[in-house]
């Protein structure tokens, strides 16, 4: 959460740090490398699986249709390299671009969106002969030329050059040197007062990319943070965070923390940085000192980002589950007893409604957010069942069994019946398929 976009800082000195991001959330679990176990015999190499299952792959929707349609195609698919090695681990961390990751992210959400809506268009025109025929849009070679808001990728990071540009000519009109404070208060001024950005309570999942952020002026609390870390950099001012409790925090770095806590007109530094939450005694950044705050690990670029994909995750899912409201992806885990009762929950009129393009979105962030942490069986197992909401059950197997060799030994007893179950269901499946009666059971 960045702090209020009314906030200003008169501070003329190193020794006074002006307004900075208020507390972000950090919505992903960061786990060690699990103990493994044996899985299922369907499943033959986990190595080989979880790569598989983490390397770019275009929607199942995606089929091969028209120019256009074979356009938007290639630019999700493009999208999705090209993230992939923007966070890869070869790279080392502090020269990933938080901007350049989060665009791609918003393309190929974009590209796979256009193309449901080419497709849709072409269904209306098969009915309905007396349509006409919507202009179709400037084809693009590659995924820097996909219009986003009306720029590319490349126009929305000149967005973020020009701010940096803006703090600058502020900072130069003021006639004062380069001073940390002093250049921390022509940030916030340019960006809350100039440009008018403000955080919002965002339940349009569609409002949470960041060029939607840029263009706007208006998003979720991680993006407003990302803008800002993002406008520092080009300043030269490195801005770090870490988690603490449910909040993530972000502050300037530097090499005396004690002033982040001198407290002036009865609030802290610190707690001008990163709002009410150091504040409020039931957040455990209210406990933090200039001490323990050396004690917390820094979080990186990847985890930032990892942040942002699972806001994403959450969004959409929100979204699919609109009409089922409160549903958990989990909720399957805990009721099903037996086969028939698994069958009968998947076929029969008490299976939950979700919006197919939504739970499609959240599961793209989700196999993004898997190339980041393959190793986290949380994460997997809610990406297995999101698989099982969008009836590619063999997909589904795979992915639970995988997370059954990471998770603890409680949760692995809570997925084996229902995995056994749901392999069970797809053999029976294809049983019927090939034109046999009866009924598999479980021995």
């Amino acid at each position: 959460m960045l702090a209020n976009s009314s906030l200003s800082c008169t501070a003329t000195t190193m020794s006074a740090v002006p307004c900075a991001p208020r507390a972000c959330r950090y919505d992903h679990e960061r786990l060690g490398m699990p103990r493994r176990r044996t899985l299922f015999p369907w499943i033959r190499n986990v190595t080989a699986i979880v790569s598989a299952s983490a390397s770019p792959v275009s929607p199942n929707q995606m089929t091969r249709g028209s120019t256009h349609l074979k356009m938007y195609q290639e630019v999700a698919k493009s999208a999705r390299q090209k993230f992939t090695q923007e966070i890869s681990f070869q790279s080392k961390d502090k020269d990933i671009s938080l901007a350049r990751a989060l665009l791609y992210i918003a393309a190929e959400d974009e590209a796979f969106i256009s193309f449901n809506q080419e497709v849709d268009a072409r269904s209306l025109l098969k009915e309905r002969k007396n349509v006409s025929v919507p202009p179709h849009p400037q084809e693009w070679d590659n995924v820097e030329q996909m219009p986003l808001s009306g720029k590319t990728i490349t126009g929305w990071i000149g967005e973020l050059d020009m701010i940096a540009k803006e703090v600058e000519a502020e900072l130069v009109s003021r006639e004062i040197g380069c001073h940390l404070a002093e250049v921390l208060d022509a940030i916030n001024l340019v960006l809350f007062e100039f440009k008018g950005f403000k955080r919002s309570s965002v339940t349009d999942s569609m409002c949470s990319y960041l060029h939607t952020f840029l263009s706007t002026g208006s998003g979720n609390a991680i993006l407003l943070s990302i803008v800002y870390i993002e406008v520092c950099k080009r300043l030269g001012i490195t801005i770090v965070g870490s988690r603490v409790g449910e909040d993530f925090l972000i502050w300037p770095q530097t090499g005396n923390p004690e002033e982040l806590f001198r407290v002036t007109e009865g609030h802290s530094m610190f707690a001008i940085v990163n709002g009410k939450c150091v504040e409020d005694p039931r957040s455990r950044a209210s406990d933090l000192t200039s001490g323990s705050l050396l004690g917390l690990e820094i979080a990186t670029n990847r985890d930032i980002v990892g942040i942002a994909l699972a806001n994403l995750i959450r969004l959409h899912w929100k979204c699919a589950s609109r009409l089922t409201r409160g549903l958990m992806l989990t909720s399957p885990l805990r009721h099903v007893q037996t086969t028939k009762e698994l069958v009968s929950s998947i076929h029969g009129s008490n299976v939950p409604l979700l919006r197919p393009q939504d739970l499609r979105l959240a599961i793209m962030a989700s196999e993004r957010l898997l190339i980041l942490q393959p190793h986290n069986w949380s994460l997997r197992r809610d990406h297995g069942m999101m698989l099982y909401y969008n009836r590619e059950y063999g997909k589904a197997v795979q992915e639970l069994s995988i997370c059954m060799a990471f998770a603890p030994e409680e949760e692995a007893q809570v997925l084996e019946p229902f995995v056994e179950k749901l392999h069970l269901l797809r053999l029976e499946s294809s049983w019927k398929s090939l034109g046999h009666s009866g009924q598999l059971t479980v021995t």
